[in-house]
């Protein structure tokens, strides 16, 4: 039936396809004699259809080779044998150069984003600090010393405001860079927690600003019972500087997560280690907190502990999903042996 089908539509179409040859003599003729002419007319002609072509066609081709990316195994070689060539091996060094130039144009881009975020936030930087204010009773209470001061202030608010929008293309470029050297699923964790680094942050932040600053600001501003008249340098950036640190130690476990998922970090270092640690937590929240009682430190101490325990537990999480997938990997490869 298949041959009698075929056969019939020959038939059917050969009126058609004689037609077409006719017609299409003197075209070919025409062709055969200006080439170059007609090619070019052909791309003039079929220009806007191929723009629109490749303009709906982007965002698959993209998605096809983000995901051929994703899931592309890196060249495997030991770190010694890395260190070796880089003294014997011409190649090895320009690849070295090579990373180094993508580090750099990595954080290059990163910086102007950053200065992109700075710039937009310019735009409700004076809504942000009205409420930043708040825990010291409004802006009305601050009292500028020099004509330049709340420019300043303004910047620095700004600033602020820029990193935090900012994190989370920074991280992505700091995965671009990393995750030519990573497995798929090194990779697909790391792309995951991306968005996470802003919700640690602004986590961060928000804790700063809800718990800890109503406490430690009545506490300097009526310290001795002096009167004070606290100044926009002053309290701001105090306000920012607590809000940024706390913020990134806010994104601790994220990265205990990602750094134990690639292997440089064991979950029995950070659990055997648990006394230390507590002693650096103390020794940062000392730091940091702006005041010397023991309670506005407890409270930044408090939410660094927590965190830590934390990071030991998704440490352990990440660890044991490594060691799962180096065993269906180890399983697979002996499988295509025995093969």
């Amino acid at each position: 039936m298949r041959k009698f089908f075929a056969g019939l539509w020959r038939v059917l179409t050969s009126p058609f396809i004689l037609i077409f040859n006719i017609i299409a003599i003197p075209f070919r003729a025409l062709y055969r004699r200006f080439p170059k002419f007609f090619d070019r007319l052909w791309k003039i002609v079929s220009f806007p259809f191929r723009l629109i072509f490749n303009i709906i066609a982007f965002p698959f081709r993209a998605i096809q080779r983000f995901n051929k990316f994703l899931n592309t195994e890196p060249d495997e070689r030991p770190l010694s044998e890395v260190f070796v060539d880089l003294v014997s091996d011409q190649d090895t060094r320009q690849m070295m150069w090579d990373q180094i130039e993508a580090l750099r144009m990595h954080i290059l881009r990163a910086l102007l984003a950053l200065v992109l975020t700075v710039c937009a936030s310019f735009f409700f930087t004076q809504q942000a600090m009205q409420i930043l204010a708040q825990p010291i009773g409004g802006i009305e209470k601050l009292t500028a010393v020099d004509m330049t001061e709340n420019v300043g202030v303004f910047m620095r608010v700004a600033l602020f405001l820029g990193i935090a929008l900012a994190v989370p293309y920074i991280a992505f470029e700091m995965w671009l860079f990393a995750a030519p050297g990573l497995h798929p699923r090194e990779r697909k964790i790391g792309l995951l927690g991306i968005p996470l680094t802003l919700i640690f942050f602004l986590g961060g932040a928000a804790f700063t600003f809800y718990f800890m600053l109503p406490s430690a600001i009545p506490f300097l501003v009526d310290f001795l019972g002096m009167k004070t008249n606290p100044r926009p340098d002053s309290y701001f950036s105090l306000v920012t500087s607590l809000m940024f640190w706390i913020g990134l130690f806010f994104e601790y476990p994220l990265v205990i997560y990602l750094f134990t998922s690639i292997g440089l970090i064991q979950p029995k270092v950070l659990a055997q280690q648990w006394r230390i640690a507590i002693v650096i937590i103390t020794i940062v929240a000392a730091v940091i907190t702006p005041t010397v009682d023991p309670v506005n430190q407890g409270l930044v101490m408090a939410p660094m502990i927590v965190l830590y325990f934390i990071s030991i537990g998704l440490s352990y999480i990440a660890h044991a999903g490594r060691k799962r997938n180096q065993a269906e990997a180890q399983k697979k490869s002996e499988e295509a042996e025995t093969d």
